[in-house]
Parts: structure tokens; C-alpha cells; sequence
């Protein structure tokens, strides 16, 4: 029987156990982490409108400064998957939020002084990634601890709808924490949420099983070998990767063109910027409700390139968006890309779980982010140089329809012939 075989006969069985609004220790990681995104998604706009409108910054250097939020996983993103497997998941995630609340909340101490600058900027941003690379690897690995076998797109889905909700009210609440306080002021919401992430973190009652001792000469260099192995080695999951990096890099480009295009194209007002992106995320929130339906529907496996490829081609009207009425139409195509992209994270991330032994979860993940991940970056100062090259609007024409396009990396895979995730207990 081949792999492909295989996968089709032992797909992920549907969970009849006790639903997740019954277990408290992921209602506690659910409830701290919303929070904490709420507190995020203010950050995502209090940032780049600090940088547009109090410190006069170029389309350039907006994009450097996109880029700097996400350097740190290329970076360090490897070695960070193989310090999380060595470690405590929970441990790390506190100490990661702690060191958050401090860096962020330097900026509006900083403003209230009437000293930030951008190159504060920068180096809070560039921290604070590196935080998130070992909050996120933990995150994700920690997360399988907490829930039984069945429950992954239940899971992923729960915590998706939470990061598009945060994405609805944080924008709005951002721009009106940035009109009542200003773009640094607002940035506090942020920090007292990383606060509040601590303590439901903290609260967690189930301890996590003990990291296998190493082996006699096990490194860390060896240890990040043997991720690195294991993905690339496996034909589905360096397919996944593949698209994942790729739609990164363009959604990097939209990232950093977005704001300039609303405000300096579009001539929106900063404070409804935060309005505009808001209603966007509505498209992130239904497909985290509906992805695992979806998936039942159309196949756990076969939503994960039709997510990319069928529900996301409308996202390029975005960049059509004209002064005006014309505006709406940037909401409506971000929320496509919003809605499709949930949908495509939710699958992905459910097969990867799925296929990955415990010991070697953070260095899978660690390995996919250092990937996918570290082209954000590259996107962001992409975005920057064709925005000041050719133009914002062009630019963002060419960062939504390579996103698109990403997805025939997984649509040539042995994902067309599956409908389902294999089972949890399928290693490879």
C-alpha cells in the first residue's frame, strides 16, 4: 500500500469526548491569548501610524519597520524550536510575555518624554519578535498537551476565530485608543495585555509530560538538524512549507503597503483606518467558525489547497479600491484574504500536529516558522522598495495575486489525491 494509501485509510476519526468549552486549562490559554491579540491588533496599527503620521517616516522606512516585527524568525527561529523542546512550554510563554509587557510599554513611556524615536522603534520591534518566536513555538507545541486526540481543528479553529476577533475589535478599539491618546498612548492596551496573558497562563493546572533526556552526544546543533530533516524530509509538509513561505512574502508586501495605500492613495483618515480593518477581519473570524465544518464538508486535506487556491482569488479587488465609495472595496477584498487565509491556517496547522511526534513538535514548528516566517521580512522591505519603485498601488496588485499563487505549491502534491488529515497516531 502506498503513503498516499495509507493516508486516505487512516484519516483523523470526528471526537465524541467532552467539547472543549468543558476543559478549563484551554478555556484559560483561550481566554489569556484573545486578550492578548485584542492587545496585538492595537499594537498592528498604533505602530505604523506612530511611525506615518507623529515621526513623518517614508514608505521605506515603513516597510523596514514591517520587516523588523517579524527579523527575529529568521533569525532565530531554529534554534529556539529545539530550546522549547528541551524545556518547559508554559515556563517559556510567561517569561516571553513578561519580557513583551516591558518592550512595548517603553514606547508610550518614551512618547509621554517626548524622546522616541525610530530607531526605538526598530529595536522594540525587532525584541518583541524575538519573543514572539519562542512564545509562538511554545504556543503551538503546548497546545496538543492541553486537548485529546480529534480535537485539533476544534482547537486551531477556537484559537483562529480569537486571532480574527482580536483583528475585528483591536483595529477599531486601536484607532480610537490612537485618536483619544495617540498613536504611542494607545500602545498601553497592548502591554497591560500581555499582563493579563500571564496570569491565565499562570492559572493552568496541567503539567506538561517531561522532554526525553538527551541522548549521548545530542547537541543542539543535532537537534535542530533532525527538525530541519524531518520537514524537508516529508513530501507533504515541505510542500505546505513552500506555500505557507511564499504567501508570507507577499502577504509581507500587502503588510507593509497597507496603511500608506489607505492613507497617502486613499486619503482615509488615521483614525478610521483602524475601522476599515477592522470590518476586514470579520472574513478572519468566519473562517475560523466555519473551518472546521468546511473541512468536514470538503475534506480536512482538500481544504488545505482549496482555501488558497478557490476562496482566495476575489482578495485582489483590494487593490482596485478607489477614493470615495470605491474605499469599501479594500475592505471587502482584505476580507477575502482574511477568511481564506484563516481557513488555509486552521488545515495546516491541524496536518502538521497531526503528523508530528511529540518530541520533535517544537522543532517542527520552529522549522516551519523559521521559514515561513523569516519571509515576512523579506516581504516587508519588498513591499517598501516597489511601493517607492513602481508605485503602491501596483505593488499591492503584485503582492495579492502571488499570494494566490502560492497555493499551487500545495496543489501539486499528494494533497489533491487525500480528502482527509491522517490520525494523529500516523508518524512519519
Amino acid at each position: 500500500m502506498t503513503e498516499v494509501a495509507k493516508e486516505l485509510q487512516d484519516v483523523e476519526p470526528e471526537f465524541d469526548g467532552p467539547s472543549l468549552w468543558r476543559q478549563r486549562d484551554f478555556l484559560l490559554l483561550w481566554s489569556g491569548q484573545t486578550v492578548s491579540e485584542m492587545g496585538s491588533a492595537v499594537t498592528q496599527v498604533a505602530l505604523p501610524l506612530l511611525a506615518v503620521v507623529a515621526l513623518k517616516a517614508s514608505t521605506f522606512q515603513v516597510g523596514l519597520l514591517t520587516a523588523a516585527t517579524t527579523a527575529a524568525f529568521a533569525l532565530i527561529a531554529l534554534p529556539a524550536g529545539a530550546l522549547v523542546d528541551r524545556g518547559s512550554k508554559r515556563s517559556i510563554m510567561i517569561v516571553c510575555n513578561i519580557l513583551r509587557l516591558l518592550l512595548i510599554g517603553s514606547v508610550p513611556l518614551a512618547a509621554a518624554l517626548g524622546t522616541v524615536t525610530m530607531a526605538q522603534l526598530y529595536v522594540v520591534a525587532v525584541a518583541a519578535g524575538g519573543c514572539t518566536v519562542f512564545f509562538d513555538v511554545s504556543y503551538q507545541s503546548y497546545v496538543p498537551s492541553l486537548i485529546r486526540a480529534g480535537q485539533q481543528m476544534d482547537a486551531n479553529g477556537k484559537l483562529g476565530s480569537t486571532q480574527a476577533f482580536a483583528q475585528l475589535g483591536g483595529p477599531s478599539l486601536g484607532g480610537g485608543l490612537v485618536a483619544a491618546f495617540g498613536a504611542a498612548g494607545a500602545m498601553t492596551a497592548d502591554a497591560i495585555s500581555y499582563a493579563v496573558s500571564v496570569l491565565s497562563i499562570s492559572a493552568i493546572r496541567t503539567r506538561e509530560e517531561p522532554p526525553p533526556a538527551r541522548r549521548e552526544g545530542e547537541t543542539l546543533r543535532s537537534q535542530i538538524a533532525e527538525g530541519l530533516r524531518f520537514v524537508v524530509g516529508h513530501k507533504i509538509l515541505r510542500r505546505v512549507v513552500a506555500c505557507t513561505g511564499t504567501a508570507n512574502l507577499f502577504s509581507g508586501m500587502t503588510s507593509a503597503l497597507a496603511m500608506v495605500f489607505l492613507i497617502r492613495v486613499l486619503h482615509v483618515r488615521p483614525a478610521l483606518t483602524g475601522l476599515i480593518m477592522a470590518v476586514s477581519a470579520i472574513g478572519g473570524i468566519a473562517g475560523g467558525v466555519f473551518a472546521g465544518r468546511l473541512a468536514k464538508k470538503i475534506g480536512s486535506a482538500r481544504i488545505i489547497w482549496m482555501s488558497m487556491l478557490v476562496f482566495s482569488a476575489p482578495q485582489v479587488i483590494a487593490a482596485a479600491a478607489w477614493r470615495g465609495w470605491g474605499v469599501l472595496l479594500f475592505p471587502l477584498g482584505w476580507g477575502v484574504t482574511e477568511f481564506s487565509a484563516m481557513v488555509y491556517n486552521v488545515a495546516q496547522l491541524s496536518y502538521r500536529q497531526s503528523v508530528t511526534p511529540p518530541e520533535l513538535m517544537g522543532r517542527m514548528n520552529a522549522a516551519v516558522r523559521w521559514v515561513v516566517w523569516g519571509t515576512l521580512p523579506l516581504g516587508g522591505i519588498l513591499g517598501g522598495l516597489l511601493g517607492t519603485l513602481i508605485g503602491v498601488r501596483p505593488a499591492l496588485w503584485l503582492a495579492f495575486v502571488g499570494a494566490w499563487a502560492a497555493g499551487w505549491f500545495v496543489f501539486f502534491s499528494p494533497l489533491r489525491h487525500m480528502r482527509d488529515v491522517p490520525a494523529p497516531s500516523v508518524a512519519r
